[in-house]
């Protein structure tokens, strides 16, 4: 699951409180996404970047949707909910289950490897580096001014590593610039389409 919010977002602290509580389940990787439309409220989110702004918008147009809004959660690049209801998160979760219909995924050293199938249309494989620690960060302005708000799961680099057509791939992957970080792999028809295949590195 991936959710979009912010630190300058007053209405998204209770669905990070969810994501950050299901964030635990084996079979779940749940990613926070900061964006930066929020900034021009007087609080620069700290963890934000254009690029997880733009990872909304092609959820968005895939979707048909005109605007994009805070607090957002994507299960499996399909299901779009707002996120602050824990039993409708849990419920869209089970529903959809694990991604289908794409290659296995297995990391090798400083390599992963994509597997072999049947695709219809060429599929985005992303690398995904991001913090599993709950981090505390203190807001001083904008719509949570004087909150100490819990941030896990905070994706801090999104890279698109290659394409997927159905051959069996070994991409070699960038060092990780920050120990503390985790990776995940995520292949995705085209870009904001359904994510086919995902798994922890």
């Amino acid at each position: 699951m991936e959710e979009f919010q912010s630190q300058g977002c007053s209405s998204c602290p209770p669905a990070n409180a969810n994501v950050n509580a299901l964030a635990d389940r084996p079979e779940v990787l749940a990613l926070s996404y900061a964006v930066t439309y929020w900034d021009q409220l007087g609080w620069k989110d700290t963890f934000d970047q254009p690029a997880f702004t733009q990872r909304q918008w092609d959820y968005a147009h895939h979707a048909g949707r005109g605007n994009v809004a805070t607090p957002q959660v994507i299960v499996n690049g399909t299901t779009a909910i707002v996120g602050s209801n824990r039993g409708e998160l849990q419920e869209v979760l089970a529903r959809e289950g694990s991604p289908t219909g794409g290659p296995t995924i297995s990391a090798n050293g400083g390599a992963v490897s994509i597997g072999a199938g049947r695709i219809s249309q060429p599929a985005t494989i992303w690398l995904v580096r991001y913090d599993p620690r709950v981090q505390w960060v203190s807001i001083r302005a904008g719509e949570n001014d004087g909150r100490r708000l819990p941030h896990r799961g905070i994706v801090r680099e999104l890279t698109e590593i290659g394409e997927w057509t159905g051959k069996s791939e070994t991409f070699q992957l960038s060092p990780v610039r920050e120990p503390a970080l985790s990776s995940a792999i995520l292949i995705q028809v085209g870009k904001g389409g359904p994510i086919i295949a995902a798994n922890r590195l």
